[in-house]
């Protein structure tokens, strides 16, 4: 599996544990910066990542910053991302089973690198369940193309 992975300067430490903890499972990481503390404008990583998945140049994407909630914001504004901002497991689990989310999106201001790790996991671990969660995505796709009728 090739995931790509990107972070603002308030996300960056958590990133480099993740990308550790991925590369420790045998994943391919694509590391789209930042590599840097220094103050830096979140969405240049969130579309670098969402770009690549939305491209299917990688399987799944993970951004972090200081909430979480930017990163997801802007990564979602990438044709057929369905990013999702979580903080614990059960989210986590069921944004993969019923949303058949492609990008996690991480506070590091908000939760520790160990329930990170953790989250990331059961993101990566989890598939999307389908049946009449795929109707439901394909609702999201049909709004996000503007063909969506109620």
């Amino acid at each position: 599996m090739k995931i790509a992975i990107g972070a603002d300067s308030a996300g960056v430490s958590m990133k480099g544990a993740i990308v550790a903890h991925l590369k420790d499972r045998g994943f391919e990481v694509v590391d789209c910066g930042t590599n840097s503390t220094e103050s830096c404008h979140y969405p240049v990583f969130a579309y670098s990542v969402a770009k690549k998945v939305s491209d299917k140049e990688v399987d799944f994407g993970i951004l972090v910053c200081g909430t979480g909630i930017g990163m997801s914001i802007a990564a979602n504004k990438v044709e057929g991302i369905r990013a999702s901002v979580v903080s614990e497991h059960f989210s986590a689990r069921y944004t993969r089973l019923h949303n058949d989310a492609n990008v996690l999106c991480l506070g590091a201001r908000v939760i520790g690198e160990g329930l990170a790790i953790e989250l990331v996991d059961t993101f990566l671990d989890t598939p999307a369940e389908g049946g009449r969660h795929a109707v439901r995505v394909n609702m999201i796709t049909e709004i996000e193309n503007k063909t969506f009728k109620a």
